[in-house]
C-alpha cells in the first residue's frame, strides 16, 4: 500500500513526497484510516515503527481537508518530555510544509520570553499544541488558552507518562478540554494502567498492537557479564575495535553520564553526555550535532530514549540494565530504525542479572552472552537466582580468581 491509497489530502501527500515518503507502516496504515474516520484508537506499536506520523498524517488531513483556521486550538498533544515534544513538532513542521498547519511546542525548562511567547501563541490560537503535562496546566490555570473548539485529543507514550507520575496531571487537562472531542491514546506497552486509562477517557476505541514490547528483528542484541569497574574499559575496547560511526550510550545515573562522558574524552573519543541537569537549549544543540553526524558519541539517561528521532544509530550501549524492562525496548529501539539496521549491547553486573532475566521473558527471547575479552578479564558467572533478592556481590580484583566466601 502507498500513502496516496490511503486518500490523504493532497497538501499532506506533497509533504511526504518531499521528504521521501511512500510507504506507510503497519501501524501507519491500520491507524490512519481509522483516525479519520473520527475513531476513538488505543495503538500500542514498538519504538521506531512511525508511530508519530501515524497520529500527525491523520490529524494534519483533517485540518487540511476542513480547511480550519488556526484561530482556535484543533489538537492537544500530550507527551513526556521536552525531547518528544521537540520531535514531534520537527516531525510536523516537515511533514506540514504544503498544508500551512501551524504548531506550538510547549515544556518546561525555559525562561520568561519563552514563557511569553507560548503564552501569545496560545492565546491567538494555533492548529496544534504539544506539549509536556505540567506546562500546559501552567497554560491552562490561567485561563487563556483557546480550547473550546479543540476537536482531538493525542496521549503520547502514555505508559511511559503513566511511570513518571502524569496521571493526575493528565486528568487535570482533560478537565479543561471539551466533552466532545476525538481521543487518540498511544503507548509502546499495554500495561493494565494503560487499559484503565484508556477506559476512562476513550469512546468505544478501536484497538491496534503491533509487535508488542518486542525489538525490532534488525536489532543484533548481545550482553556481556560484567563488574562495574570493567565497564568502561569495556567501552573503550568496543571503539577501538569495531567501526561504530554513531552510537548512544545509556546509563541510569547523571553521576555516571559525566564520568563515562570524561573517561572517552580524556582517551581522544569524542563524546558529549545529556541528562536532566543539562540546560534545554544545550540539551538540543548536543541532539542536533549527533543528528547531523557531527558527534558520533552521546551518553544519556533515559531522559532520551523516546525522544530522539534519528536515522541511521549504529548502536546502544545499555552500560546499565534499565529497573524496567520496558524500559529496554525503548533504549535499543533507538537503532535498526527505518529499514536500518543496527547492535544492543548490555552490560549486565551481579545485581542486574534478575531484571535482565524480565527483560528477556518480556521479549520472548533469550539475548546472547558474550565472552568477555581477555584484556578486561573475566567477569560474573549468569546466574539470576544466586544474586537475585540482594544477594552479596563479589568484588573485582582484575583477572585474579575468587574463592567464594
Amino acid at each position: 500500500m502507498t500513502f496516496s491509497e490511503l486518500k490523504l489530502h493532497e497538501d499532506v501527500l506533497s509533504g511526504l513526497d518531499a521528504m521521501g515518503f511512500e510507504k506507510p507502516t503497519p501501524i501507519q496504515e491500520a491507524a490512519i484510516p481509522l483516525i479519520i474516520d473520527n475513531k476513538d484508537i488505543i495503538g500500542c506499536a514498538q519504538t521506531g515503527t512511525g508511530k508519530t506520523a501515524a497520529f500527525l498524517l491523520p490529524l494534519m488531513h483533517k485540518i487540511a481537508a476542513n480547511d480550519i483556521s488556526d484561530e482556535h486550538i484543533n489538537t492537544m498533544i500530550i507527551c513526556p518530555t521536552r525531547e518528544l515534544a521537540v520531535q514531534i513538532d520537527q516531525q510536523l513542521e516537515g511533514l506540514g510544509y504544503f498544508s500551512g498547519v501551524t504548531s506550538l511546542p510547549v515544556y518546561g525548562g525555559g525562561d520568561g520570553a519563552d514563557f511569553a511567547r507560548e503564552k501569545n501563541a496560545l492565546a491567538k490560537g494555533t492548529h496544534i499544541v504539544i506539549g509536556t503535562p505540567g506546562k500546559l496546566i501552567s497554560h491552562l490555570n490561567l485561563g487563556y488558552v483557546k480550547v473550546d473548539q479543540l476537536q482531538h485529543l493525542v496521549l503520547d507514550e502514555a505508559d511511559r507518562m503513566l511511570d513518571m507520575g502524569f496521571h493526575d496531571d493528565i486528568m487535570k487537562i482533560i478537565g479543561h478540554l471539551p466533552k466532545e472531542r476525538q481521543n487518540l491514546l498511544f503507548s509502546a506497552t499495554m500495561a493494565p494502567k494503560i487499559r484503565k486509562m484508556a477506559k476512562a477517557i476513550l469512546q468505544d476505541p478501536e484497538e491496534i498492537n503491533i509487535s508488542i514490547s518486542k525489538p525490532s528483528e534488525k536489532i543484533t542484541q548481545v550482553a556481556f557479564l560484567a563488574y562495574d569497574a570493567q565497564k568502561i574499559d569495556l567501552v573503550k575496547h568496543l571503539l577501538r575495535y569495531n567501526d561504530i560511526p554513531s552510537l548512544v550510550i545509556f546509563t541510569s545515573r547523571k553521576t555516571k553520564v559525566r564520568d563515562i562522558t570524561r573517561a572517552l574524552q580524556k582517551e581522544g573519543f569524542e563524546a558529549k553526555g545529556i541528562s536532566s541537569d543539562l540546560e534545554q537549549t544545550a540539551r538540543e544543540d548536543i541532539l542536533r550535532e549527533f543528528k547531523n553526524k557531527q558527534l558520533p558519541i552521546i551518553v544519556a539517561t533515559d531522559v532520551i530514549s523516546r525522544g530522539i528521532d534519528v536515522d541511521n544509530i549504529d548502536m546502544v550501549i545499555n552500560y546499565d540494565v534499565p529497573g524496567d524492562a520496558a524500559d529496554y525496548v525503548h533504549r535499543i529501539g533507538r537503532t535498526a530504525r527505518a529499514s536500518s539496521e543496527g547492535e544492543a549491547v548490555t552490560f549486565i553486573n551481579e545485581e542486574d542479572q534478575e531484571n535482565f532475566q524480565k527483560i528477556e521473558q518480556l521479549i520472548e527471547k533469550e539475548v546472547r552472552k558474550v565472552p568477555m575479552p581477555a584484556s578486561i578479564g573475566d567477569g560474573p558467572e549468569y546466574n539470576p537466582k544466586k544474586y537475585s533478592g540482594g544477594g552479596k556481590r563479589k568484588p573485582y580484583k582484575g583477572n585474579r580468581k575468587y574463592k567464594k566466601r
